[in-house]
């Protein structure tokens, strides 16, 4: 009965089949890989990746917005981010982003980066070796935007979006894109948890060839943890992201063992906890911050570390260095100016108490426990009137919030 009645659909809306078979050949033609759009996993803060690339974790960086979209609840002023990454090969890294708030608890982020290589010398099939340097060269390169959202919905919880779209342009090009979705929880006064799902739109990529990739979700948590030290002045911060939960990872950073790594939660806890990475930071009252980390808690060989450097509040430079066990070091610097901050000074950390008592009680209150006066001509009198009205004139008004600049 159920097949007579498909066929009848298909017999009375014929562009219907059409379509249905279009998308059941397309879906044929999607390849599982595993890394799909793998370029916004690349980590462009310096602060962060002196953290161990700890993104998720980490507030207040704002290169990290692809990873940490919920972090834009609490942005208070805007900001301008720029990092830029030497890697081996001389192929470069450039990340540009700008936090807006949005009124109280909202926040906008958008994001601009180019990860590629230049002059890259090659010789075509069939032609002899050029003498000297006269190479053909080429280029390749990812281009990626970024568009994301933070919002808090209740005085703990925090929430964020974020849709990721890359352009390759390789041997061939392709478009590439992914949404993320993360929340935030406040445990206690300094203890967060954070989950992020990666690509719960799927992270698909589409090539001039026709062909098309996509890679599942996957879901990772982090934490972190502020801890004030009066005695060094500063405060000490506790960094740490997980592995993710659904699929195997090649988590090893040697590539010279063989050794089975990257299990998941459920099939192995131990190995999926040695994937997750962390870091420490010490941030001293006057603003110079210190930091290190380990990429990957399976190898000591991960290790990173770096420093900052806060400057009259609108201004901050950070520095990372990160090794690796058989690729070459990697040196980051990243800086961030605020606008506002340098032609303002900084809001207070808490808004003014509304004043609840009315003026005219208040007035009421001053009379009865004044000493009384003798009697004064009027024109004794009127100077005093006159300042009276300006002090009470100067009064904030009952009820409203009021910032302290």
């Amino acid at each position: 009965m159920a097949l007579n009645n498909f066929c009848g659909f298909l017999r009375l809306r014929p562009w219907h089949a059409v379509l249905f078979l279009v998308a059941a050949f397309q879906v044929l033609a999607v390849d599982r890989v595993a890394g799909a759009n793998a370029t916004l996993d690349v980590e462009p803060g310096a602060r962060s990746a002196a953290l161990g690339s700890a993104t998720m974790a980490v507030d207040g960086d704002y290169l990290g917005l692809v990873s940490n979209p919920y972090q834009l609840s609490g942005v208070r002023y805007g900001w301008a981010s720029f990092s830029h990454t030497a890697y081996f090969e001389d192929t470069q890294y450039d990340f540009a982003s700008a936090a807006v708030p949005l009124g109280e608890g909202q926040g906008l982020g958008i994001s601009f980066a180019r990860f590629g290589a230049d002059d890259i010398p090659y010789i075509r099939e069939g032609e002899p070796i050029p003498e000297g340097s006269d190479y053909n060269t080429l280029s390749y390169a990812d281009w990626m935007f970024s568009v994301t959202f933070g919002r808090r919905i209740m005085d703990r919880l925090d929430i964020g979006v974020g849709f990721h779209g890359l352009y390759r342009e390789m041997d061939q090009t392709g478009w590439g894109f992914r949404g993320d979705a993360g929340l935030r929880y406040r445990l206690v006064d300094r203890l967060f948890v954070s989950g992020l799902l990666k690509g719960w739109t799927s992270s698909a990529v589409t090539w001039e060839s026709g062909e098309v990739e996509y890679s599942s979700p996957e879901f990772y948590l982090a934490a972190n943890y502020s801890l004030p030290v009066s005695y060094l002045y500063g405060t000490l911060g506790l960094y740490w992201q997980s592995a993710g939960w659904f699929h195997h990872e090649a988590r090893a950073l040697d590539f010279d063992t063989d050794e089975d790594t990257g299990g998941r939660l459920w099939d192995d806890p131990v190995d999926w906890l040695s994937g997750g990475r962390g870091g420490v930071e010490f941030t001293f009252d006057f603003g110079l911050s210190l930091r290190a980390g380990l990429s990957s808690f399976s190898t000591f060989r991960s290790v990173t570390a770096g420093a900052g450097l806060t400057i009259m509040k609108f201004l901050r430079v950070d520095y990372a260095f990160e090794s690796h066990p058989v690729l070459s070091p990697v040196h980051r610097v990243s800086v961030s100016i605020s606008p506002y901050l340098f032609s303002h000074p900084e809001k207070s950390a808490q808004a003014r108490e509304p004043l609840m008592t009315e003026v005219p009680q208040e007035k009421e209150i001053m009379e009865e426990s004044a000493p009384e006066e003798p009697e004064t001509s009027p024109s004794q009198n009127e100077p005093k009137n006159v300042e009276h009205q300006e002090e009470i004139s100067d009064r904030p008004p009952a009820g409203g919030v009021y910032w302290e600049e």
